[in-house]
């Protein structure tokens, strides 16, 4: 884990969750009421958004204390979460309800369309996120009658 990535998870001590610990995290927040967010870093050497993002996380979780519980995905569990939360570039914030991921924000965004989106995903009509419905596309392959 980057120094970074340490000093923020000490500053607001914020459990570091894997595939082995995610689904306790998640269970306990829903426990509590609350949706949880998580931040997957990915390399910050390589993506510059990443210090942005990690700036980001620490107020998004004091804006929406009351609904919120934060964790930062281990970096080395990322690429073996990312299918189930979703989460295909780095960084990424992903919002859930329970085990069930609501919403993906990738990169950056606005100050204003994190909180207006967020908002909506705690809504409890909010659908859960289900798997993108990608064209098949079948070849067949005959040798001449």
């Amino acid at each position: 884990m980057s120094p970074l990535l340490r000093r923020l998870t000490e500053r607001l001590a914020l459990p570091v969750v894997d595939e082995s610990s995610l689904d306790d995290f998640l269970d306990a927040a829903a426990g509590e009421g609350l949706h949880a967010l998580l931040l997957l870093s990915g390399d910050g050497a390589q993506r510059a958004e990443t210090a942005d993002v990690l700036v980001i996380f620490p107020e998004l979780l004091a804006h929406f204390s009351s609904s919120l519980r934060g964790a930062l995905v281990a970096p080395e569990a990322e690429e073996k979460l990312r299918s189930r939360l979703f989460a295909f570039a780095s960084p990424s914030l992903v919002a859930m309800r329970g085990r069930e991921p609501l919403g993906v924000f990738p990169k950056v965004y606005d100050w204003a369309d994190y909180i207006g989106k967020i908002e909506r995903l705690l809504d409890p009509s909010t659908p859960a996120l289900t798997g993108a419905r990608r064209p098949q596309t079948e070849i067949t392959f005959s040798r001449g009658a």
